[in-house]
């Protein structure tokens, strides 16, 4: 009997790796607050008793006010709870997709071109096709315009659906799909800025813009306290929201400007450590291991060590890791909730295989697996890009089926293209095509993965039995 000889394993980067790893886990179980929070809303808006209390809700008015000036107006008028979300928590979360933007760019998936090249062109493919279909099925339409519902990938339900599968599925794959909502995101947030601003206010862009410049001296200057940009940030969101930009765009134009070095270098963050550590002597033992009062020195000691932890970990990488669950767990669901409740008890079932409902369902569906699979499939074959470590054509397939779970995004720009009174039915449509695509390609693609996992393991079996011959 002969034994194959195994290659040794390739060294594995352990802080990129589980920084990868955290970020996945916190998309996933994400995504399962997100669902619950869509199931809510479908019952909210359908149950008799609290439909009318559910749509009520949402039309209150939200004050912060200073003498007669209220931080939360857009153009003179109060906005409403679902503005609010919409305009103000969303710049929160269009924020936190800055930061991964620059953080991916800097020290991620995106700062390798090699290792980019895949998910990007696979991206370019997941929007450029589905706002095809959509124009061809929409043209000349009351509903054209809603081309760019359908380019958007949901990473959060995405990665939740990856997640039901354990670790079955190849953390490379995993990647490949959390970068290349990235880049969904980077397409989307470019859409919201060029389209979506109208009656530009160039006084408010004019004051917007030196803040951001001040944003970008702060952080040439090596300033690095939160507050700064936090603070500035606040009234360039306030600026934009009046200056006919979508607010969202300042949370990403503020996110870009946050830095991501450290005050500490990690050399003297240990140094600092060490020196206050060596303060406590070894007949303090016992003294400590009882509960008891530090004295003023000790203080001191553990509160140099307190703020030199917080030092040696860069605004941008605090910042993120603090808002995630924010984000995650509070806005994104908050969102949904507030935009996923449809009234279905008077639904047509033919509406849904016509007009805004179908043209978004087949830019999901049949848009995103086509952009997706095809151009991977050229950038490929042309050596462009490599596979993703593990993976294979079939589960590359059913992963760009599961890009067609565009919920949040998509959400987001349906409430932006049909925004009017008479367009509340279109956008019911259109929301509608929104869930009921995303629905579809989440268990389609659940479906064909675990096919392919199960495949997978199969032929793993069958040459580690013949290796034993």
């Amino acid at each position: 009997m002969t034994v194959k000889r195994r290659l040794p394993l390739e060294p594995v980067h352990f802080p990129e790796f589980y920084s990868s790893l955290q970020a996945l886990r916190r998309h996933a179980s994400g995504g399962n607050v997100l669902i619950a929070a869509t199931v809510l809303a479908l019952a909210a808006a359908n149950i008799p008793v609290i439909r009318d209390y559910y749509t009520d809700f949402w039309t209150q008015e939200i004050r912060l006010q200073i003498g007669s000036f209220n931080i939360f107006s857009h153009s003179g008028h109060p906005m409403s709870l679902l503005a609010f979300i919409n305009d103000a928590l969303m710049a929160i979360f269009f924020f936190s997709i800055g930061l991964e933007i620059k953080r991916e760019i800097l020290k991620g998936e995106l700062s390798s071109i090699r290792h980019a090249m895949l998910p990007i062109i696979a991206a370019i493919g997941g929007m450029a096709i589905p706002v095809g279909i959509y124009c061809l099925l929409g043209h000349g339409t009351d509903y054209s315009g809603g081309a760019a519902i359908p380019m958007a990938t949901d990473i959060a339900f995405t990665l939740g659906v990856l997640s039901m599968f354990g670790n079955r599925v190849p953390v490379a794959l995993k990647i490949f799909l959390t970068t290349l909502a990235v880049v969904d995101d980077i397409g989307g947030i470019v859409v919201i800025a060029t389209v979506y601003s109208h009656g530009l206010e160039l006084t408010y862009m004019a004051l917007a813009a030196c803040l951001l410049i001040l944003l970008l001296a702060g952080a040439a200057m090596r300033i690095k306290s939160k507050v700064f940009y936090l603070g500035i940030g606040g009234v360039i969101w306030f600026l934009t929201l009046n200056s006919g930009i979508h607010p969202t765009i300042a949370g990403v134009l503020v996110a870009l400007c946050v830095p991501a070095t450290p005050v500490f270098a990690p050399k003297k963050y240990i140094k600092i450590i060490r020196g206050s550590i060596a303060h406590f002597r070894s007949e303090d033992d016992e003294t400590l291991s009882a509960r008891t009062i530090l004295s003023h020195e000790q203080l001191d000691w553990l509160k140099v060590i307190e703020s030199a932890s917080d030092k040696v970990i860069s605004p941008l990488q605090d910042l993120e890791d603090s808002l995630h669950p924010i984000v995650n767990y509070f806005i994104v669901p908050l969102f949904a909730f507030a935009n996923a409740g449809i009234f279905l008890l008077d639904l047509d079932p033919a509406s849904i295989v016509e007009g805004v409902s179908i043209a978004i369902i087949a830019g999901l569906l049949i848009g995103k697996t086509i952009g997706i699979l095809l151009f991977s499939f050229l950038a490929i074959k042309l050596r462009i890009a490599a596979m993703p470590e593990g993976t294979d054509w079939r589960m590359l397939s059913a992963v760009a089926v599961l890009g067609g779970i565009g919920f949040t995004v998509s959400l987001f720009i349906a409430n932006l293209t049909f925004d009017t009174p008479a367009e509340s039915a279109m956008l019911n449509q259109a929301k509608l095509g929104i869930v009921a695509g995303s629905l579809i390609a989440g268990i389609a693609g659940y479906i064909l993965l675990g096919h392919s996992l199960r495949a997978r393991s199969k032929k793993m079996c069958s040459d580690s039995h013949e290796g034993l011959h």
